[in-house]
């Protein structure tokens, strides 16, 4: 890694980037905001956030796929308005063509760029022979493992020779042990110099990935996305799981995280929640499995989270949904990496099925304006019922069409275990549980 100094000049930066989507008639929906950062030269650098962070876009606002509302996109200096030959990018979704071979996916991008055959062929094979392909020149997408295909889409990054790889979660759709090889596989090409690369850029969601291969991580807020801090990594290369250190730098991403700027005062924190709230998408089993867990002898009411994901198996998508339900419900208290039970957290986790489900609807309409809004709209029809497509189209003025469905299915799935109201899937009606 080259260390960034004050007068190094970035090699990939941009400022002040915002991003809008609009929604047709409605509100425009904010997706980024003010963003700022710079990429040196000798680099591997991560994104870390949330699914729905915004993190994709702010990759393909780097690359010149996608125009900022707000910003500007500077590559080696210069303003970026469209794709550019400096850089490549690898999608999480391997993105083949299935009627090509893998010499002929692996050629495309230099087809575009008019390379003659001869010389584009000869580029091609390198580079699958390079990213550990050789022998499988002429097989088909459909012919491959998962580990395979991406390493496909990764000779057709590095076929260009970028001098910025992009990468949006080029692992996640592997499984453990192929995504481990093939991330070591990329930390050799980079160590010894086989390409021609003078930066890494990956968005992700998974900690122990972000540790394991940047020299830097960059931790990304939600809703909008937005920096909410880094890290730098100084841990010597190959780096191990089980090494106390990478342990510890597992504790410094989860602080960061869950501790709130100094404008905040974090005795009182929760996340508070209007009708346009994107509710986090957690499971009620879940919930009282983690406050379960919290409230056991065994830990007392209080746990770090990096073993509580341990401990359920959970990535930071799956684990910060529970967390984050806990807060807004007030059974729990998340800040600097660790999660506290609180009082009405203790009576949930204590009480019987029925004393679980009236804490848990007392809570929901103390805390969820939602829940109290759909239960209000019931309430004022004279049969006490209401599509769900009228939620559906007040939840589409403040969020995307599929959040909105999901936050939907989410409020009504927690309505339905607190008794609150019913629903009817096959008709889309909801209406009061015991309507007076």
């Amino acid at each position: 890694m080259t260390e960034p100094n004050d007068n190094a000049s970035p090699i990939l930066e941009v400022i002040d980037i915002k991003k809008n989507f609009k929604k047709g008639g409605r509100q425009e929906l904010l997706v980024l905001d003010q963003i700022n950062f710079r990429l040196y030269e000798g680099e591997i650098v991560a994104i870390l956030g949330k699914s729905g962070s915004g993190k994709s876009t702010l990759l393909r606002i780097f690359a010149g796929l996608v125009r900022p509302s707000e910003g500007t996109v500077f590559y080696r200096g210069k303003p970026v308005f469209s794709p550019v030959r400096g850089m490549s990018m690898v999608f999480q979704t391997f993105a083949l063509m299935p009627w090509l071979t893998v010499l002929q996916n692996v050629e495309l991008g230099l087809e575009a760029q008019g390379i003659l055959p001869t010389e584009r062929r000869e580029r091609a094979l390198k580079a699958i022979d390079t990213i550990g392909l050789d022998g499988f020149e002429t097989a088909f997408p459909k012919e491959l493992s998962g580990g395979m295909r991406q390493r496909v889409g990764f000779a057709r990054a590095l076929v260009v020779n970028p001098d910025i790889l992009l990468m949006d979660e080029p692992f996640s759709a592997l499984d453990v042990l192929t995504a481990d090889n093939l991330k070591s596989d990329l930390l050799d090409l980079w160590q010894t110099k086989k390409t021609g690369l003078h930066g890494i850029l990956f968005v992700t969601h998974n900690i122990e990935e972000a540790i394991l291969l940047a020299d830097r991580i960059i931790v990304f807020n939600s809703n909008p996305g937005s920096i909410r801090g880094e890290l730098k990594i100084t841990l010597p290369h190959p780096r191990s799981e089980l090494d106390p250190r990478f342990r510890n730098q597992i504790d410094r991403v989860y602080t960061l995280m869950t501790t709130q700027p100094q404008t905040e005062q974090e005795s009182t924190y929760s996340p508070t929640t209007d009708l346009g709230y994107r509710l986090p998408d957690a499971n009620i089993a879940e919930v009282t499995g983690l406050l379960e867990t919290l409230n056991s002898p065994e830990h007392n009411g209080k746990m770090d989270l990096p073993d509580v994901a341990e401990i359920l198996r959970l990535d930071i998508d799956d684990l910060f949904p529970l967390t984050e339900l806990l807060e807004i419900l007030h059974f729990a208290k998340v800040s600097k990496g660790d999660i506290t039970i609180t009082e009405a957290g203790i009576a949930f986790a204590e009480a019987d099925i029925q004393g679980r489900k009236k804490l848990f609807l007392l809570h929901l309409k103390k805390y969820v304006a939602l829940a109290r809004y759909i239960e209000d709209q019931l309430n004022r029809h004279p049969r006490h019922r209401a599509l769900e497509e009228n939620f559906l189209s007040l939840l589409e003025d403040y969020l995307t069409e599929k959040e909105a469905a999901r936050v939907l299915r989410t409020v009504i799935e927690w309505g339905r275990y607190a008794e609150l109201f019913a629903y009817d899937y096959n008709a889309g009606v909801l209406s009061l549980e015991n309507p007076n």
